[in-house]
This record gives C-alpha cells, structure tokens and sequence, in this order.
C-alpha cells in the first residue's frame, strides 16, 4: 500500500511538472515580426497588465507558509503563469522601445479605476496585503482567495477590453487567452472559497 501510495504521488509530481513547463512556454514573448505596431490600446494593455500580474504574483507569495497544500498549489501555479505573462508583456514593450510603465494606469486603456485604493480593477490594497501576511491557516486561505478572484475578476475586465479594442494580433490572442484562464481560475478558487465557507469581495 505504502509502496503504491509512492508510486501516485511521482506520478502526479510528473504531471505538474510538464503541466507548469507547458504553462510556461505556452506565454513565451512573440518576436516583432508576429506582434506587429502596437496600438494606443495595445501599449495601455501590456504596460497595465504586467503591473496587475505583478500583484498577483505579490499576493501568491504573500500567502502564509502554514496555508494548505491545495492553496499553496493554486498560488504557485499562478506565480509560474503571471511571471512568464510579465516577460512576454514587457518583451513587447522592448520590442519598440517603449516604457514599462506609466503614471496614468488604465489611460491608454479607455477607462480608470481607482476602488480598493488602487488605480487598476480589482487590485489589494496595501492594507489588505498586510493583514493577509499576518493571518494564518484556514483565515489566510480564504482571504487570500477572496482578494485573488477580486484580483483575476480585474485582469478579466483588462484583458477583454484588449481583446475588444486592441489591433496587435498577438496582444489580441493573448488579451483572449487570459480571459479564458483567469476565468476558469475564478471558477476553481470561487469552489475553494465556498468549500471554507467563503464569499467573494464585492466588485467592483
């Protein structure tokens, strides 16, 4: 028994594996031949987003050690994917020697947001930040779910008004691909949450 136990665990190990390899090649930076001139909009969306993903990543880590295996898993896979989504984003933005960011966040992009005390949708504030740094167990686990699905609810909103509004067939792509990932990490936390007895934030 012991002896199979073992066996599944290398088995699932593999195949997180060549799951997190997949994920991470899957959003490598497109070369400027297949992403083409950026647009206004364009610009807005990779320098904006590479900063939402930034938080995301922030609060996968900030997450305390003693919170359980399923939700440490989720917020690993998210550290993987958005930290490969900054390269490509900001890759772009290299491509044509642009900024990284900017002092008008969500300008480009049509709209502003300024809830939560933050300027983009569905971002943590830092007070919010610091009181799930302090937390522990089952009380970590769900704030951090609640502020992640607030979070990706956010990047949905981002990237659909990208795919909507955007000309670069590779920002296009991408703006739809996050849409349909965040989406269904929504659908996977909002799960977990309710399993703790959990309900999200309010958005916006």
């Amino acid at each position: 028994m012991a002896r199979e136990r073992l066996r599944l665990a290398a088995v699932a190990a593999i195949f997180l594996i060549v799951g997190a390899a997949g994920g991470f090649w899957a959003h490598r930076p497109v070369d400027a031949g297949r992403t083409g001139p950026l647009s206004t909009v364009d610009i807005g969306f990779a320098q904006d987003m590479s900063v939402h993903h930034e938080q995301a990543v922030l609060l996968a880590r900030t997450l305390p050690a003693d919170a359980g295996p399923l939700i440490r898993g989720v917020a690993e896979r998210i550290v993987l994917a958005q930290t490969a989504e900054i390269a490509q984003l900001r890759g772009w933005l290299q491509l044509f020697d642009l900024p990284l960011s900017t002092d008008q966040p969500m300008h480009r992009m049509g709209h502003e947001h300024t809830g939560h005390g933050a300027p983009m949708p569905g971002s943590a504030s830092t007070s919010e930040i610091t009181r799930l740094a302090g937390m522990h167990g089952t009380e970590a686990e769900v704030l951090f779910l609640q502020l992640m699905i607030r979070h990706h609810r956010g990047g949905v909103e981002m990237a659909q008004t990208a795919f909507n509004t955007g000309s670069a067939p590779a920002v296009t792509r991408t703006a739809l691909e996050m849409v349909n990932e965040q989406g269904n990490e929504i659908g996977q936390m909002t799960a977990l949450l309710t399993a703790r007895q959990g309900q999200p934030l309010p958005f916006p």
